[in-house]
């Protein structure tokens, strides 16, 4: 009792006397309530709040848990108190409250695989979070939502383009070819892997429609799913009505506005022409590449910056409608949403309109319940071709547009590095661009760029039937679809560099569909009242993915071209039409039993046949067993005050693995061709060509093996979740070589080796402060995972481009399957590069291969995520920020410009732009060896502060029944690293040209109608 008293005695004491000015302007009720509030154990319960139903008249509890109210007779009083069930009685003059435990924490209904459990019941690795509706940054996507918020997650979105993806990684890859993303379950759907061409396949979800999220991560919870889990699963949940409410209206908008935040630092125009004087001399071809030449031939020298001229301040808006309500038998909501984002590189830009309906009727006394529901996502995205670069590193001394024939007849007045050339059959020769060159980067930013459309409809057919005279038998069906149609056209100017001298002009289709059908028996039944539960189930399920696309593409020629005058294009240089599909089917089963309420078992089994395996290997099986032990339902802890929740988690699972990208590598495979360049094969000229296959390819299988135990301490003020896994893959999937002669190709794909991921979780909740007018929420997630390559078929596979396309990546048994496999700089005295020398590790004299070693690996060690959340009254103040340690970056923007910094004027006849930060490294020289030196990579651990978020929250507006939420929100605030790149937040580990992220703010207002 004192114990209890002494911890809660500072929090309450603030409600108690908060409480004692609430009571004095109750004097006018009819009557005055005197009670008394308890717990389940009769301990007095101090600083509950106490108030009448619907008004501000409250008071709260003192420190023998009694209160004093004034109340209309027969007026509705509700207690609450943090860690307990919120508790309604009638005002009488006297009444006695005993406040149950709270087990919405505990005992929230989650939604799982193929059903919902309660999380207290739960005996795998799963995480299930609600979107915070205050404390987040702008939210373009799903992916946004969850960025820094579950242990084990790691999120790392593709720099700061506007609807660009993300990369999702749960525990680590389990793979090293194969498919690393989670598969992605939305309403019972499982989305299709292909995704939508040029988009986030998350951004055609609407946050705003965004219920909640579980996130699957051992093999015990995602082996329900088989196939493609993998690499774990992330269900998302979407808004639905509710019964027995009013129709209610919610508007939800934003307006944000993104700044660049960090470039390049370059040299500008002065410095350029100096350093260039420096290096090589005012005399030498060099210095004559730069600057411009007025009508006399006078060398004149711009002061352009080139990245400053790609950017702005972009403004964007995000519009949602929400109407929700329902009857007694029939919840529903409909919502529509538009967002428009600008990106801070001129032109680019994402536009999406949604809508979304949801309807669940209760049908036949409640015995049948149906889940209909339907989305449409209608969005354009333009990104730039290269831009961002070619700010970057385009000469400094050239100005944007030139008023001389040669730039206005071939540019349209914009400085190009211009060369002589004609096109094939052309007598007349034409100026067009030198294509190893620099492009004007305004000139790419108006006249070049890739514009993607995409429609998407989703549709769901639930239901769930209770069977009449047998409810606690359960029939269980899902219908589910998806149909996407994506456009992406591709724009390259004559007046800008293109693979074509006169411009290209092109567009690409894909047309994608997948549907899906499950049906389920389950059986729920107490068969002992708190001795034995069984919630048994079983079902078939059946999956097709379809995929078609076909493209077109045509070069430009200019209208005085001899081939054709008067003809803007020439004929298409290639058209390409190709379909393909897969399919998934499917036995799954799954028991978990209960006994005495506190010895949890589970039991999974799966077995999926995919169509891209041959017949021998086509059906895969995916076993899983768990058991959990709720040991606060022992005696020893069942009336322990301080320990509100204690769970230990023992797991085991199989998953497996087919998304490799291709259907068909099992067998052989023709492929025609228009052009006539292959043998004929058949009669009627047609031509052909044989595909490599690979008839051995089996399933790649994960098997994880996971401990864990979950904590709440002090009514739930400290909760603590904690997991230790192992992860094994085999048969990994990776492209191999062939002998010469055994297949009609040098490699095709197989089953390769093994690898491992081990790694710990920690996920924290605590609530220093909970008390009626202020409360402070921290959250903490942490985790280490390490990845290990076990076994390969062959001693080492490079992989990764690193500068002029070299390999700077490498698998090995022993290493980490993200590691760089690069040469030993040597260094002077003065810690300067020498360049083209190494160490020769192998002692034969010369620079080999065998020279090469492996150093760092671009993973991260470990992630973190730290949030808080304070509430005082209306207002409130929150932050989001993470961290990552361990990781390294290869700079390849230091890397690639120095390699081609030497004698320019001589060779390549153009000028570029270095990042100042490469004269450190005192080169005067570089070589192609140069590009897989270990001095390039660099430690980019980093903080990232993501979002600061202020609210002010009203009931009333204006006096009306308006109720609502106004805030700001600031975004990509700080970053502390050590590394010298634009952004140490990096995606396998290499920095180059990265449309970079911006520094963004947000005012939004949430209304309720």
């Amino acid at each position: 009792m004192m114990k209890q008293v002494n911890i809660k005695l500072p929090f309450r004491m603030l409600a108690l006397v908060v409480g004692i000015f609430l009571t004095l302007g109750a004097f006018a009720q009819n009557i005055t309530v005197k009670g008394h509030v308890k717990d389940a154990t009769g301990e007095a319960i101090i600083g509950a709040t106490v108030r009448v139903a619907d008004t501000q008249n409250a008071t709260v509890t003192d420190f023998d848990g009694n209160f004093t109210l004034q109340a209309n007779q027969g007026a509705t009083i509700q207690i609450s108190y943090v860690g307990y069930q919120v508790a309604t009685v009638k005002a009488t003059h006297n009444v006695v409250v005993t406040l149950q435990e709270d087990q919405a924490v505990i005992n929230e209904i989650v939604v799982i695989g193929y059903g919902r459990a309660k999380k207290n019941d739960l005996t795998g690795s799963v995480t299930a979070i609600k979107p915070d509706e205050m404390s987040h940054g702008l939210q373009t996507s799903a992916d946004d939502m969850l960025s820094g918020k579950v242990a084990g997650l790691n999120i790392v979105n593709e720099g700061g383009a506007p609807g660009a993806g993300s990369t999702i990684r749960i525990r680590g890859g389990a793979s090293l070819n194969a498919s690393n993303e989670p598969l992605y379950v939305v309403d019972g759907l499982q989305l299709d892997p292909a995704g939508i061409s040029g988009m986030n396949p998350l951004a055609s979800i609407n946050p705003n429609d965004i219920e909640s999220f579980t996130v699957l991560k051992d093999a015990s919870a995602t082996a329900i799913y088989g196939s493609r889990a993998s690499n774990g699963v992330i269900i998302i949940t979407t808004k639905k009505g509710k019964t027995n409410s009013a129709p209610k209206v919610s508007f939800n908008g934003s307006v944000s506005i993104s700044m660049k935040k960090k470039t390049l630092d370059v040299f500008d125009g002065p410095g350029f022409k100096s350093f260039i004087a420096d290096k090589f001399g005012e005399d030498s071809p060099e210095y004559a590449l730069l600057g411009y030449r007025d009508a006399n031939g006078n060398q004149l020298f711009a002061n352009t910056d080139w990245q400053d001229e790609i950017y702005r301040t972009a403004i964007q808006r995000d519009y949602n409608i929400t109407v929700t309500g329902g009857t007694a038998h029939m919840p529903y909501r409909i919502s529509g949403g538009f967002t428009n984002q600008p990106g801070i590189v001129k032109s680019t830009f994402f536009r999406r309109y949604t809508g979304s309906f949801n309807l669940a009727p209760e049908l036949l006394n409640d015995h049948l319940r149906l889940n209909i529901s339907g989305k449409i996502m209608n969005a354009e995205r333009r990104w730039d071709n290269g831009a961002v670069g070619a700010a970057a590193y385009m000469d400094p001394t050239k100005p944007i547009h030139m008023d001389q024939d040669l730039y206005k007849d071939y540019f349209n007045g914009y400085y190009q590095w211009a060369k002589a050339a004609s096109y094939p059959n052309d007598n007349n020769w034409q100026y067009a661009y030198d294509a190893n060159a620099t492009a004007n980067p305004v000139a790419l930013t108006e006249n070049n760029g890739t514009l993607s459309k995409a429609l998407t409809v989703q549709g769901n057919f639930g239901f769930d039937y209770a069977i009449h005279g047998f409810e606690d038998l359960h029939i269980l069906g899902n219908l589910a679809g998806n149909l996407t149609r994506a456009r992406q056209e591709t724009t390259n100017s004559p007046l800008t560099t293109s693979s074509y001298y006169y411009g290209w002009d092109g567009w690409s289709k894909n047309n994608n569909y997948n549907h899906i059908f499950n049906i389920f028996a389950q059986y729920t039944k107490e068969l002992v009242k708190d001795v034995h539960n069984i919630d048994a189930q079983v079902g078939y399920e059946w999956q097709r993915y379809h995929a078609e696309s076909d493209n077109y593409g045509y070069g430009r020629i200019p209208e005085t071209a001899s081939v054709g005058a008067g003809d803007r294009y020439n004929e298409p240089t290639g058209i390409t039409e190709w379909k393909s599909e897969n399919r998934l089917r499917s036995w799954i089963g799954r028991v978990n039993y209960t006994l005495l309420n506190r010895y949890l078992f589970t039991f999974t089994m799966r077995a999926d046949g995919s169509s891209r395996f041959d017949t021998g290997e086509k059906w895969g099986y995916f076993p899983a067993a768990a058991f959990a032990w709720r040991v606060k339902e022992e005696s020893f802890l069942r009336d322990n005050q301080t320990i509100n929740d204690l769970k230990i988690r023992l797991t085991y699972g199989k998953t497996g693995q087919q998304n490799i990208g291709y259907d068909f590598y099992y067998m052989p495979t023709f492929t025609a061709n228009y052009d006539h360049a292959y043998y004929p094969i058949f009669g009627n000229g047609q031509t052909v060509r044989p595909g490599v296959y690979n008839p051995d390819l089996t399933w790649e299988k994960t098997t994880t093996y996971d401990a864990g135990f979950d904590i709440s301490l002090w009514n739930n003020r400290f909760s603590l979740t904690a997991d230790w896994y192992y992860r094994k893959t085999t048969d990994l999937i990776n492209n191999v070589y062939v002998p010469a002669g055994a297949n009609f190709g040098a490699q095709t794909v197989g089953n390769i080796g093994k690898l491992h991921n081990t790694g710990v979780e920690v996920m924290t909740t605590v609530r220093p402060i909970v008390s009626k007018d202020l409360s402070w929420e921290i959250t903490y997630n942490f985790t280490y995972n390490k990845n290990k390559i076990d076994d390969l078929a062959s001693d080492l596979i490079e992989y990764g481009g690193i500068g002029l396309s070299k390999n700077g990546k490498a698998y090995q048994t022993g290493h980490s399957a993200s590691s760089f496999y690069v040469y030993r700089q040597v260094y002077d005295e003065k810690g300067n590069i020498v360049p083209h020398t190494f160490v020769d590790r192998n002692g034969n004299g010369i620079l080999d291969s065998g020279d090469r070693y492996f150093y760092y690996h671009s993973d991260p060690d470990f992630t973190m995520g730290l949030g808080s959340k304070v509430i005082y009254k209306n207002w409130d103040l929150s932050f989001n920020s993470r961290a990552n340690i361990g990781n390294h970056v290869f700079n390849a923007n230091i890397n690639g410009t120095y390699i081609s910094a030497a004698g320019l004027g001589s060779v390549l006849n153009f000028m570029h732009n270095i990042p100042t930060q490469a004269l450190k490294y005192g080169l005067t020289d570089s070589s192609n060896a140069q590009a897989c030196s270990d001095c390039w990579i660099q430690n980019a651990s980093f903080f990232k502060l993501d979002n600061v978020t202020l609210g002010y929250s009203f009931k009333k507006l204006f006096g009306s029944d308006i109720s609502g939420r106004v805030y700001a929100t600031a975004q990509n605030i700080l970053t502390i690293t050590d590394y010298d790149g634009l952004d140490p937040e990096i995606q396998g580990g290499i920095e180059s040209n990265i449309y970079p992220r911006p520094f963004t703010t947000v005012i939004g207002v949430n209304l309720n109608f």
